[in-house]
C-alpha cells in the first residue's frame, strides 16, 4: 500500500476528518517522488500528541565479552567479562572462534569463576573483547527456582513536525486556462504537495528532532527525528566502510551484524552512487538475449543469506551511507486530524489563497538496539 498521508483508521464523530482532506491527490504523487514512504506505506494508527512515546523490549542478554587488555591463558579460571549479570551459576557457555566449553560456578560483580575445558572439550587462550555466549543453562535437580530476570521497558519518543506552504492565485489567472492547464489553482496545490511530501521523505531519513526544548512553542520550531538519528548508538548495527567501495561481502557483513542482535531488515535504502554498486553485483551473470533488445543490468531484490530484502532508491540517502531497514517496524503518522490538508485564507482582494498544512512524526521500533542497520563511510566516487 503506497503513503497516502493519511492514517488507516476510523476518526469517528468526536474527530472528524478535515473536509478539503487532499490524502487522494497525496497518494497519486508519492510512489513517483517519495519511493521510501511509499513503501512504509500508510500508517495503522494516528499519534495523539505532539510528543509521540512508544515502549521497547528485548530478550534478556546472552553475550558478553572478554574485558582484559592482555586477554587470558588457557589455564586461567577468573574471567573478567563486561557485564556479569549476563551470566549465573550453571551456565555453560562458548567463546566465540573456539571449540572450548566452560561452566559457570560462580558471578562476583563482572568477573566469573569457570570449569576450563567442560566436558573433555579443549582448552584455549581467551583475547580482550572476545564474544562469550551463553550456550544454556544447567539446572541442580531438585534446586530452588533461579532469580527472576528481566529487561526494563525503554520509553522512546519522537515529535511531530509541521510541514506547510501557501498557494496564491489572482482570480484571473484562476479563471483562465494556461499553457493547458484548466485550474491554475488545482494544479499549484498539486505542485506544492509534491515540495511537502519531498520534504516528509528528506526529514524521515536525515531529520533531527532538538537536543533541547525538543517540544516546541510559538517561538520555538518542533522538528521530529529521522532514520539516521534513531539508528545510532553503542548497541547499533552499524557498520563503518572506512572509505571502502560497496560490495557483496561488506553488505553481507552489515546484513549478518542487525541479524546477530535480532533484527530482520526487508529493505535495502540507498542513493544512486550505492545503488549502481548493488546492481554490479550480478555483472558476473549477466547475459544478453537475441530475442529481445533490452539489456538488464540493475538489483530490485537482493535475496541474503539473511533474508530478502527489497532494494529501494532514494535521492534523499547521503551518498555515503545504505539503510538496513526493517519496514514492519516503521511507521509515518500524522498527528490526529492533521493528515495534508488545504485551509482556505482571507481574501481580501482579486485572489484566491489557501494554505496546505500537515503534521507527521516518525516511529522507529529498536533503532539503536539492531532492528535497522546503517552502512555508513562507503565511497562515492
Amino acid at each position: 500500500m503506497s503513503f497516502s498521508g493519511k492514517a488507516t483508521y476510523d476518526a469517528g464523530a468526536t474527530l472528524p476528518e478535515l473536509v478539503d482532506d487532499v490524502s487522494d491527490l497525496v497518494g497519486l504523487i508519492s510512489p513517483f517522488d517519495t519511493p521510501l514512504l511509499d513503501a512504509i506505506g500508510s500508517p495503522r494508527f494516528a499519534a495523539k500528541s505532539t510528543r509521540h512515546e512508544w515502549f521497547e523490549d528485548a530478550l534478556n542478554a546472552a553475550q558478553s565479552r572478554v574485558n582484559n587488555a592482555e586477554g587470558y591463558d588457557d589455564d586461567d579460571t577468573a574471567i573478567a567479562v563486561d557485564s556479569g549479570a549476563v551470566f549465573r551459576v550453571g551456565d555453560l557457555v562458548r567463546p566465540e572462534g573456539g571449540d572450548e566449553v566452560l561452566q559457570v560456578t560462580a558471578v562476583s560483580g563482572n568477573t566469573l569463576t569457570v570449569v576450563r575445558g567442560y566436558g573433555g572439550s579443549t582448552p584455549g587462550a581467551l583475547d580482550d573483547n572476545q564474544p562469550l555466549g551463553v550456550i544454556g543453562r544447567a539446572a541442580l535437580e531438585g534446586e530452588d527456582a533461579p532469580g527472576a530476570r528481566h529487561r526494563a521497558r525503554v520509553r522512546r519518543e519522537n515529535f511531530t513536525q509541521i510541514f506547510t506552504e501557501t498557494v496564491s492565485i489572482s482570480g484571473t489567472m484562476d479563471a483562465v486556462g494556461l499553457h493547458a492547464v484548466e485550474r491554475e489553482f488545482d494544479y499549484q496545490v498539486i505542485q506544492r504537495l509534491r515540495e511537502l511530501m519531498r520534504s516528509l521523505e528528506q526529514t524521515v531519513i536525515a531529520g533531527f528532532k532538538a537536543g533541547e526544548n525538543p517540544q516546541g512553542s510559538a517561538s520555538v520550531r518542533r522538528s521530529m527525528g529521522g532514520l539516521l538519528q534513531f539508528i545510532r548508538g553503542e548497541n547499533a548495527a552499524i557498520t563503518d566502510a572506512q572509505t571502502e567501495p560497496l560490495d557483496e561481502p561488506l553488505l553481507n557483513d552489515a546484513l549478518r551484524a542487525v541479524w546477530e542482535k535480532g533484527g530482520r531488515p526487508n529493505a535495502i535504502v540507498c542513493g544512486g552512487v550505492q545503488k549502481r554498486r548493488i546492481s554490479t553485483f550480478v555483472q558476473a551473470s549477466r547475459r544478453y538475449e537475441p530475442e529481445t533488445t533490452a539489456l538488464r543490468n540493475l538489483v530490485e531484490i537482493y535475496e541474503s543469506d539473511f533474508g530478502v530484502q527489497r532494494v529501494i532508491l532514494s535521492r534523499w540517502v547521503p551518498a555515503d551511507k545504505v539503510l538496513l531497514l526493517d519496514l514492519d517496524k516503521i511507521q509515518v503518522m500524522p498527528l490526529a486530524g492533521r493528515s495534508f490538508f488545504v485551509k482556505p485564507l482571507a481574501e481580501s482582494g482579486d485572489f484566491r489563497k489557501a494554505q496546505i498544512i500537515g503534521e507527521y512524526t516518525l516511529e522507529v521500533l529498536n533503532g539503536g538496539d539492531g532492528g535497522h542497520g546503517l552502512i555508513t563511510g562507503l565511497a562515492t566516487g
